[in-house]
C-alpha cells in the first residue's frame, strides 16, 4: 500500500509526532519505521529521565517555548495514561562565589520564561531539601520531575496505532535509501520497501545521514558525545532525595554532572561528556571506523575541541577515573566516598555541529520537497516531545496540505 506519511525514527520525538498526527487525523495511514527491535533505544532510552522545567533556555527560543509547553503536556499525558513519573522538584546549587553571577543569570532566565514557583534559596534552605548538600545557596525549581521516557514513547505509539488499522509500526527496519517517484517517495529498508506520499525524519544520531540520503544539502554534521553515569549504592541512596544540579558553566555546552533519582528507584550521578568514537556506542571502548572518520574528518569537530580544550581533557580524565568523577560529585555532597558509587549506564547525545564548532543549540527543523527533517533535537527534546510533535503536525498540515 501507499502510506500517507512515513515517519523515520522511533524515539520519543518520532513517537510524539506519530501520536499527534494520528490524533488529529485518524483517517491518515502512517507507518513508523525504527531500525532497532524496540522503541526509544538510543537517546530517549539512555537519557537522564528528567522532566526539564525550561530554566536554562534563551527566552523566545524553540527550546524554551517547546520545553515549557511540552512539560505541561507530558505530565498530563503521564497522569492520564499511568506512565511512571514524579514532579519532585530540583535544586540548582552554587558551591563557589564565582558561580553566583551565573546562578543569578539562570534565575532571571527562569523568570523571563515564567517557570512557575522558582525561588532563590539560602544554603540553609538547600539543606532542608537536600540535607547532605554543602552549598552557598541555590535555586529551588519545584516543577522539575522524573519520568519513564521509554514507557511514554511506547504508550504514544500504542495510542496512535489504535486510531487507524491501516497505520503500522515496523521495527528492525533500517532505512538504506530514499527514492523519489513522482508524487510519492519509496523508502528502501533492509526488510523491504515502503511507499509514502510524505516523509518525516526524526532520526536523532543519524539525522544528518538520512537528510543527505533524502537529498538535503546539509553543511553541518552530527557528532556524538557519550555521557557516563555512576549509581549510588543502596547504602548511599539516602544522601540524595530528588534532583541536585550544579550551576552550569556558560562556556561549556553541557549542564554538568548532577544527581538524579530515577523512576526505577536508582539514583544516578552524571553524566560527563566525552567525544565518542561510535555514534551509537555505549561502552568506553566502542569504536566505529565510519563514525570516527566522519567526525574527525570534519572541521567543526576540531573547532569544538579547540574551543573547549581544557573542558574536554578534564571530561576524558574523569571518564576513566572514578576518583576524579567522585571529586566532582563531592563539590556538592562532600560526604560521598568511593564505596558509595557503582558503575552505571551510558548514553550518547547528538550535537549538530556547524563548521565553526557551534553546537547549534536550538531545535532545528527543515523542509525538503515532500519531507520534514528534524535535524537537531538535543535536550530538552524528550521533555518537549509532545509540543515538538504538535509543531511538526502543524507544519505537516501546511507543507503537505493535510486537511
Amino acid at each position: 500500500m501507499t502510506y500517507d506519511i512515513a515517519i523515520i525514527g522511533g524515539g520519543i520525538v518520532g513517537a510524539a509526532t506519530f501520536y499527534k498526527l494520528q490524533q488529529r487525523h485518524p483517517d491518515l495511514s502512517i507507518v513508523l519505521l525504527e531500525k532497532e527491535n524496540k522503541l526509544a533505544d538510543h537517546q530517549t532510552g539512555h537519557n537522564s529521565g528528567v522532566i526539564h522545567s525550561g530554566l536554562y533556555y534563551k527566552p523566545g527560543s524553540l527550546k524554551a517555548k517547546n520545553c515549557i509547553q511540552g512539560r505541561h503536556e507530558l505530565v498530563a499525558f503521564a497522569k492520564e495514561h499511568g506512565i511512571k513519573h514524579d514532579v519532585c522538584g530540583k535544586v540548582v546549587v552554587a558551591t563557589d562565589a564565582k558561580e553566583l553571577p551565573y546562578m543569578d543569570k539562570i534565575f532571571n532566565t527562569g523568570l523571563e520564561n515564567k517557570i512557575e514557583g522558582i525561588e532563590k534559596i539560602t544554603a540553609e534552605q538547600v539543606k532542608e531539601i537536600e540535607p547532605y548538600v554543602e552549598s552557598i545557596g541555590g535555586i529551588w525549581v519545584p516543577c522539575t520531575g522524573i519520568i519513564d521516557f521509554r514507557g511514554a514513547t511506547e504508550k504514544m505509539v500504542e495510542l496512535a496505532l489504535a486510531k487507524n488499522s491501516n497505520s503500522a509500526l515496523k521495527m528492525g527496519h533500517e532505512v538504506q535509501a530514499i527514492v523519489r517517484n513522482g508524487e510519492t517517495s519509496v523508502v528502501k529498508t533492509n526488510k523491504g520497501d515502503f511507499t509514502a506520499k510524505h516523509l518525516i525524519f526524526c532520526a536523532g544520531l543519524q539525522a544528518d545521514r538520512l537528510a543527505r540520503k533524502d537529498g538535503v544539502k546539509l553543511k553541518e554534521q552530527v557528532v556524538g558525545f557519550r555521557g557516563d553515569y555512576y549509581e549510588l549504592t543502596e547504602e548511599a541512596k539516602h544522601k540524595v532525595k530528588n534532583l541536585i544540579y550544579p550551576v552550569p558553566n556558560p562556556d561549556f555546552p553541557f549542564l554538568g554532572v548532577h544527581f538524579t533519582r530515577m523512576t526505577d528507584g536508582e539514583t544516578e550521578c552524571g553524566p560527563n561528556a566525552v567525544f565518542t568514537f561510535k555514534r551509537e556506542g555505549y561502552g568506553k571502548t566502542d569504536f566505529s571506523f565510519r563514525d570516527t572518520t566522519d567526525a574527525l574528518g570534519y572541521g567543526g569537530t576540531w573547532k569544538l575541541f579547540f574551543n573547549n580544550m581544557s573542558f574536554g581533557i578534564n571530561e576524558y580524565r574523569r571518564a576513566f577515573s572514578k576518583k576524579l568523577f567522585l571529586k566532582t560529585l563531592q563539590r556538592m555532597i562532600p560526604s560521598l566516598t568511593m564505596e558509595d558509587l557503582k558503575p552505571g549506564r551510558s548514553g550518547v547525545r547528538a550535537l549538530l555541529l556547524s563548521k565553526d564548532g557551534d553546537t547549534r543549540d536550538d531545535f532545528r527543523i527543515e523542509y525538503h520537497g515532500n519531507s520534514i527533517h528534524v535535524l537537531n533535537a538535543p535536550s530538552p527534546a524528550a521533555t518537549a516531545s509532545l509540543s515538538i510533535g504538535g509543531y511538526i503536525a502543524d507544519e505537516a498540515e501546511k507543507h503537505f496540505g493535510i486537511k
